[in-house]
């Protein structure tokens, strides 16, 4: 009997203390959730930004997408292109283009058009965004042999490679400025190194740049000097930076062609519908007129696809 007791108290006690610490848990939890809410509030509700002093538009729709992948996919997009756009003005702006020319579609052409002409604007977007973090790259790369040429005097009178980078934030325009400010940032907080640079080149992602980085990881870490391999691929992105130049010259006429070639065939379409009005409402109206339309449009994005990919040669 006194056996029975003893576990009976045992297990009473063994329940009461599960549920006391259960119980702590769930307000520990929910302390943790209230504080992470506060913070994103207060990061996306802010009314202004201290690089711009702009006014935030949408920042609930914006905190929403931020907790998602896509919002955070779109977020890092938005960084790499250098734009003050956050997730939320992005998709609003997105969602009007997308009503506005879907309707625009169905008034001028067919009522066919209207969701190819939404599946062509998202297509739109995402490609301005890839050219604009494209180009923001473009740029980066050419002030590389100055910010090697900045490194190599750094060092060579002696300061530190976190000393150096910061500087260098401070001589460069954007966008080689902005993004060695952000090191400079994360380095200031107790980043390390090679994780600051590593970000930078997720960022922007060139071989140039991961040489930079892997030159100026490796002489960190193993302690060496790195004056005389930042002065010979100073020289090396100098040549690379000319060469890259040619390139682009003798190629740019075929870039254009890319962009024609589908410009013409939507051309011709309103083209034909304005001299014969109509026409396009008519041949949409059967399944064999939309299976000819979307085969179209289909083998126009093939063309462009296949000449912007026959003419990227990477140097």
């Amino acid at each position: 009997m006194d056996t029975t007791h003893a576990l009976g108290l045992a297990v009473l006690g063994g329940t009461l203390l599960g549920g006391a610490l259960a119980v702590v848990g769930v307000r520990v939890y929910g302390g943790g959730r209230a504080q992470r809410r506060a913070i994103v509030d207060r990061l996306s509700d802010h009314p202004t930004t201290p690089l711009t002093g702009r006014r935030r538009h949408f920042a609930g729709l914006d905190r929403r997408l931020r907790t998602t992948r896509l919002g955070r996919g779109l977020e890092l997009r938005l960084a790499a292109t250098g734009r003050d756009v956050t997730p939320g003005e992005f998709t609003a702006a997105l969602l009007a283009a997308v009503v506005v020319l879907w309707i625009v579609a169905q008034a001028v052409l067919a009522p066919f058009f209207g969701p190819l002409a939404a599946l062509v604007t998202v297509w739109s977007a995402v490609a301005f965004l890839n050219w604009q973090r494209q180009k923001r790259i473009e740029r980066f790369i050419n002030q590389l042999p100055e910010l090697a040429r900045i490194l190599a005097n750094a060092t060579q009178a002696g300061l530190a490679l976190r000393t150096a980078l910061g500087m260098a934030a401070d001589e460069l325009d954007a966008p080689a400025g902005e993004e060695l400010g952000r090191v400079a940032d994360k380095l200031a907080v107790g980043q390390s190194v090679e994780d600051a640079l590593g970000d930078l080149s997720t960022r922007l992602p060139s071989r140039e740049l991961a040489v930079l980085v892997s030159t100026l990881v490796l002489s960190n870490r193993a302690g060496g000097t790195v004056v005389g391999s930042l002065r010979n691929l100073t020289r090396t992105l100098e040549e690379r930076k000319e060469t890259r130049r040619e390139v682009r010259t003798q190629l740019s006429q075929v870039v254009i062609t890319a962009y024609v070639v589908p410009l013409l065939g939507l051309g011709t379409l309103l083209l034909l519908d304005r001299i014969a009005p109509g026409t396009v409402d008519r041949m949409t109206s059967t399944f064999l007129g939309q299976a000819a339309v979307v085969a179209a449009f289909a083998l126009y994005g093939l063309g462009f696809f296949l000449i912007r990919r026959l003419s990227r040669i990477d140097v």
